[in-house]
């Protein structure tokens, strides 16, 4: 009864069209007023305590760390250096897009940021060498989504806050399906500008290569810091995230010089007002997970499904379609903060690895930022290119299909994801 009472008030609160942040501690609080004998004190307690994590940090740091690299020119060098490297193919601007995607994802953690900072250059460039603008969405939009799949990722950091996981785990276990990911990607990119017969760049020299590389070297470099700092033991997560902001700080404004000292106040501000949403979006997860704990409701639901004998299979099919629809209408912090605290202790009580589902949890969030309505790198997309949001949506077709035989990989060859970070001792 509780739970019906706890759902049924989140979504009229949401069917309103209040924000989620909003909605969840309104539920909260109207539930713990009216139909619990829980004292204030401790729903305070529980908030102070639930947000006075050490790895929080990590993800204003983070969000820190990629504003300095969108506006510091370090993108820019990056797709010159994708380009050197796989324009010479067939539709090699898009292969370029994803490549340059890749690497702009291995040093800012998140999906918008990688969409605005490559497709803001690469979809004018796409559109001016005669690129249908359909096929330079799809790619920007799809290839964008690699932001946070691809560590260091702040959806990672989320779940990690969320269930108690280790982050640095989470990162090693992105590493492989990252990479996988861009190059089955690529691979539509390929496939579907060979149907079209889209153009092709000029065969870079080597030492061309080189140069491009030497250029974007400083930028690249920062995943030896993240990653590197991580593996070795020198950083925990939430201390890489710090140097990263450092980092990304000298770069781009000593090193390139494409960054102001008068411009470092707004990149400031905007990160300031970024972190300030996501981390009141947390407050109220913590005391929605405090009260559906305190209810028993993710027992309960995880002692229903044992019963009813779902098993593993069917627990993680269902997974994936609720987090698909989800996907669709909510952004990826709100969907992890709202889910995890049930979904979670299902899947323990299943015997599945908490790194392998947090890596699936991942991926369904990265397909969710390209399904309509709400799908978030659809509108960045469609702001870059000024084109209809319906459009978009069928822009994306193919590769929302790679990205959907991608995730019954993950889901199903939990190998793919466990891999590395067993391999390195972190798990």
């Amino acid at each position: 009864m509780s739970a019906a009472v706890i759902f049924l008030l989140l979504a009229l609160l949401m069917l309103t069209g209040m924000p989620v942040s909003i909605s969840l501690g309104l539920t909260v609080l109207t539930f713990l007023f009216a139909f619990t004998d829980v004292p204030l004190e401790a729903v305070a307690l529980k908030l102070f305590t639930g947000i006075e994590k050490f790895e929080i940090m990590a993800i204003p740091f983070f969000i820190l760390a990629g504003n300095f690299l969108t506006h510091g020119g370090v993108a820019r060098r990056m797709i010159n250096f994708a380009t050197s490297m796989v324009g010479h193919f067939r539709g090699g601007l898009g292969m370029s897009s994803v490549f340059a995607c890749a690497l702009f994802a291995a040093v800012s953690g998140s999906s918008p940021a990688t969409v605005v900072a490559i497709g803001s250059i690469m979809l004018p460039a796409m559109v001016r060498a005669g690129y249908p603008k359909k096929f330079g969405v799809g790619v920007i939009a799809s290839a964008g989504g690699l932001g946070i799949l691809i560590p260091p990722s702040i959806v990672m950091v989320m779940y990690a806050v969320s269930t108690n996981s280790s982050i640095g785990a989470l990162f090693m276990a992105g590493v492989i399906p990252g990479l996988l990911l861009a190059f089955m990607l690529g691979f539509t990119t390929w496939w579907v500008a060979r149907k079209g017969n889209y153009p092709r760049e000029p065969v870079h020299s080597w030492s061309e290569r080189f140069v491009a590389f030497r250029k974007s070297v400083w930028g690249l470099l920062l995943i030896v810091v993240v990653i590197g700092g991580i593996y070795s033991g020198l950083f925990t997560p939430t201390e890489a995230a710090a140097m990263s902001a450092v980092y990304a700080f000298v770069i781009a404004v000593f090193v390139y010089k494409d960054l102001k000292m008068s411009d470092v106040p707004k990149v400031l501000l905007n990160s300031a007002n970024m972190s300030a949403m996501l981390l009141y979006i947390i407050t109220n997860a913590v005391l929605f997970s405090f009260i559906l704990t305190n209810e028993q409701i993710p027992q309960s639901i995880a002692q229903w499904i044992l019963d009813s004998g779902m098993g593993v299979i069917g627990f993680l099919i269902a997974v994936n379609i609720l987090l698909l629809i989800m996907g669709s209408f909510m952004e990826p912090s709100s969907i992890i903060l709202i889910t995890a605290p049930i979904l979670f202790p299902i899947a323990m009580k299943l015997g599945i690895d908490p790194i392998h589902f947090g890596i699936m949890i991942t991926v369904n969030m990265e397909i969710g930022m390209i399904t309509p309505p709400v799908g978030l790198n659809l509108y960045v997309a469609s702001g870059i290119a000024k084109m209809g949001l319906t459009d978009c949506a069928k822009a994306v077709g193919p590769w929302l299909l790679t990205m959907l035989i991608f995730l019954m990989i993950i889901t199903y060859v939990p190998v793919v994801t466990t891999w590395l970070p067993t391999t390195l001792g972190m798990m």
